[in-house]
């Protein structure tokens, strides 16, 4: 490739459409790996703190000594929130005297299901963007490659004889548009379907852990009201 086809210098003397389109397309590509590298590390975290509470849980200790312990961490999130918000309504009908253990049951339900979906909307957060990007920039890239071709059709219009020097910087600056356009599409396509699985695994995770700190609660509250 001589330095007339160098991709720089396609770039550097292509229209200024064509370089507003390159320089979104650009921009997409660095804000979808910026999307990667920190929803990847927010996953993986997610993941390996599930599995530090469930070995904590089912240690054999009190919940009472449980919660105490990671109502301290002010940054419980993920199985420790969903714990802390079920077993802080569940100690709040306790301590509002006798209840009707079904009615206890259900607010404890409902609020552990609303710090469920809290959570998992902070899984999600940047999918989204990783769809849209996925979605769109071939779009942006062929519109870019579109305005090319014809720009390159008009120049050959304009000298009395064509030939391929003639029309060759033109279609590669064209289909640079159409590269750059795959190539943020294609990461963040894959990455939305990788992540949204992952996702989709956290989150039935926090709905087994949920029905099975319900049935312990159930068991404790149907206990208490055989007792009185």
């Amino acid at each position: 490739m001589n330095a007339e086809m160098s991709f720089s210098n396609l770039i550097m003397h292509a229209s200024a459409l064509a370089q507003v389109v390159l320089l979104l397309l650009l921009a997409a590509s660095v804000l979808s790996w910026a999307v990667i590298f920190s929803k990847r590390k927010l996953l993986s975290d997610a993941q390996k703190n599930a599995s530090e509470f469930e070995d904590r849980f089912w240690s054999g200790g009190s919940l009472s000594t449980l919660y105490e312990t990671e109502r301290r961490n002010p940054e419980a999130n993920g199985l420790p929130a969903i714990f802390i918000s079920g077993y802080e309504e569940y100690t709040r009908h306790q301590t509002a005297g006798r209840s009707d253990p079904e009615d206890a049951l259900a607010a404890v339900q409902r609020q552990m299901r609303v710090t469920q979906v809290r959570e998992v909307e902070r899984l999600e957060g940047g999918l989204a963007l990783l769809a849209t990007i996925g979605s769109t920039s071939p779009y942006v890239g062929l519109f870019g490659t579109v305005w090319g071709i014809m720009n390159a059709f008009i120049s050959i219009g304009n000298v009395k004889q064509a030939s391929l020097a003639t029309v060759a910087p033109g279609i590669a600056e064209a289909l640079i548009a159409t590269a750059m356009g795959l190539a943020a599409a294609i990461p963040a396509v894959i990455a939305y379907n990788f992540f949204t699985r992952g996702v989709e695994r956290i989150e039935s995770r926090y709905h087994t852990f949920a029905e099975e700190l319900i049935g312990i609660i159930d068991r404790g509250l149907r206990h208490t009201d055989s007792k009185g």
